[in-house]
């Protein structure tokens, strides 16, 4: 076990009952620290400690935090198509619900603040190769939810200006696997199959993304304790491109002819970029256990036993 405070102060969790927060639940407890999830929704594992909280209610949040060790900040309005229809409300909880956990942390006295942030950010970049040196063009289009992530990490980096409080950021790539919402594509498109339906694909499916599965991704949360983190910036992405075309002809292949449809594209979707994930390699030594056709086997095996 690696980090800036060992037990028994717990390691806190917000969103951690959600999709990717729930399997960094299951990462903290395999590598032996105790877990506080902070979340409106009971978490999966009874072993974790639960309080129940509001992310925009400053004094229950305070008092969350006292006695904890690092804190990560998963909880978020993740899904794009609800940011685009409730923007002021996806700002409010993505970008000052990551203000409050920061000042929360700060009463409390807690551990470092580690963000969940997004390659999303990157829509607001030049140049097709990306690392987390590339400067941002604020001229450039990119969606509210970019934006409200990329004022999350400014807020970080704003404490630790202020006031000396740690932060790290990490930057997923595209997520997928078990436990994932059924609105974002893998899951989309694994559900349709699955029922027979046909598969739709907004725009002409060249888009690429890089996805990342969700193990790995929870698996790098447990090495961002280690020190060597403090105050750095991480892009945790597969670098296996995989257009969305391709996505559906593998679900296909691996759960029988399906049809596929084509609708427009959707304003301010994200145009992927080849994001180097070099920076968490050499200091975190993470290296994505699974490829995108492994990943999919085993969500698709997952999905045939709920």
């Amino acid at each position: 076990m690696t980090s800036e405070t060992a037990p028994p102060e717990p390691v806190a969790v917000t969103g951690g009952s959600g999709f990717i927060g729930s399997h960094v639940v299951d990462a903290l407890l395999a590598a032996g620290y105790p877990v506080r999830v902070l979340d409106q929704r009971r978490p999966l594992q009874p072993n974790a400690e639960w309080v129940e909280v509001d992310l925009l209610e400053q004094d229950a949040l305070t008092d969350a935090l006292k006695g904890c060790g690092p804190v990560f900040h998963l909880a978020a309005m993740a899904d794009v198509n609800q940011v685009i229809a409730e923007p002021a409300e996806s700002v409010a909880v993505t970008a000052l619900g990551a203000a409050q956990v920061l000042e929360a942390a700060r009463r409390a006295d807690a551990g470092r603040v580690i963000l969940a942030s997004t390659v999303w950010v990157y829509a607001a970049t030049h140049g097709d190769v990306v690392d987390e040196e590339t400067p941002f063009d604020l001229t450039l289009d990119r969606h509210i939810y970019a934006s409200s992530k990329l004022a999350a990490e400014m807020f970080c980096a704003d404490y630790a200006n202020l006031f000396g409080r740690p932060y790290t950021v990490l930057r997923y790539g595209i997520p997928f696997g078990p436990r994932m919402r059924s609105d974002l594509v893998v899951a989309a498109f694994l559900e349709r199959a699955l029922r027979g339906e046909a598969l739709r694909i907004d725009g002409d499916g060249a888009q690429e993304r890089s996805f990342v599965y969700v193990e790995d991704l929870a698996a790098a949360h447990v090495l961002a304790l280690n020190p060597v983190a403090r105050n750095r910036t991480y892009n945790l992405e597969a670098n296996e491109p995989i257009s969305i075309r391709q996505l559906a002809e593998t679900v296909g292949e691996l759960v029988g002819d399906v049809e596929v449809t084509f609708g427009p594209s959707r304003p301010g979707d994200y145009r992927a970029k080849r994001v180097s994930s070099e920076r968490a390699r050499k200091e975190l030594g993470w290296t994505p256990r699974f490829d995108f056709a492994a990943g999919l086997q085993r969500t698709l095996e997952w999905y045939r036993r709920q």
